[in-house]
């Protein structure tokens, strides 16, 4: 896995680089947020290690956008300026952490396993909701019609009446929505449009 150390104290991107590498770590290291934006290195990173103060876009612009651009992709603030607010407002904008300088090796060592752990997590959350969405999407529309009444708690005869239908016809759509969707019974079929639409707000 690579990290990315984003620092405008060269001194401080030597250390930590050497820090990281001795732990095992592959690291690329940039001087500012533009430069790692401009170097498109972002698939191939796990986790992110951004100074807070930078020149031009800070350390929380950038996760900012990164956020916006890159859900998966964890992002650890680092600075030797931090405050209270600061850290709040970091970890209620998704940062993993937010450390301030000076700080241990294991400190930062820890921190970053921790949030390669949870970016591993996200990404594959996020695979499988774009899978189901991508198995919605190949749902006819009286299919997904049936799916949304289903969905309301209605029976297959409450159902028929509604889209005007015949209770075969709709026990038939529904054996389609349940096989497509790969769902086992109603019950799956519930939880998992309820994951998707949480996954929405």
């Amino acid at each position: 896995m690579k990290i990315a150390i984003i620092d405008d104290d060269f001194a401080v991107l030597d250390s930590l680089g050497q820090l990281l590498a001795g732990a095992g770590l592959d690291v690329c290291s940039f001087q500012s947020a533009e430069a790692f934006m401009s170097a498109a290195v972002e698939s191939d990173v796990s986790c992110v290690v951004s100074d807070v103060r930078l020149p031009n876009m800070t350390g929380i612009e950038l996760h900012h956008e990164i956020s916006q651009r890159f859900p998966s992709l964890p992002v650890i603030l680092i600075t030797g300026h931090g405050d209270i607010a600061m850290a709040v407002a970091a970890v209620k904008s998704g940062a993993v952490d937010f450390i301030e300088k000076p700080f241990t090796d294991e400190r930062i060592v820890t921190s970053i396993q921790n949030a390669v752990d949870i970016g591993a997590r996200k990404k594959i959350d996020a695979d499988m909701r774009a899978e189901f969405r991508a198995r919605l999407a190949e749902l006819s529309p009286r299919q997904k019609q049936v799916m949304d009444h289903l969905l309301m708690g209605l029976s297959n005869k409450e159902i028929a009446l509604r889209l005007g239908l015949s209770t075969r016809t709709v026990e038939n759509y529904r054996a389609w929505v349940m096989e497509r969707m790969r769902t086992r019974n109603l019950a799956e079929l519930v939880r998992l449009a309820t994951w998707l639409d949480g996954s929405r707000n």
